[in-house]
């Protein structure tokens, strides 16, 4: 069973992971920090969105391969709601937010 910790964390690494795929296309990127990036940062955002994505199956994972995935969907769903539905209300505040989220989870992985 996944722990409530857990679940925690591997929300925030999702949402960090979504806002960062977010921030990679220039549509986005430009309503949220008033720039289009540039082809290295929007490749760097796009592989650290899918890297984090990939840690937070993992952190699912460890708790039983039979629900983890299961509950990586779920939380997958969830933080593409929260995105979808906060982008178009407060663009500038999802970046920030998304350190929030990155830095708490990684605070939640080490203690």
């Amino acid at each position: 069973m996944v722990s409530g910790v857990s679940i925690v964390t591997s929300l925030l690494l999702c949402h960090a992971a979504l806002t960062g795929l977010c921030l990679a296309m220039d549509r986005h990127h430009a309503q949220a920090l008033g720039r289009r990036p540039g082809a290295p940062l929007s490749g760097t955002l796009r592989a650290a969105g899918w890297g984090l994505l990939g840690l937070a199956l993992w952190y699912c994972g460890r708790r039983g391969w039979a629900i983890g995935p299961v509950a990586w969907f779920g939380l997958l769903s969830v933080a593409a709601l929260i995105l979808v539905f906060s982008l178009p209300y407060a663009p500038r505040a999802q970046a920030r937010l998304a350190l929030f989220s990155l830095t708490g989870a990684v605070v939640l992985m080490l203690s």
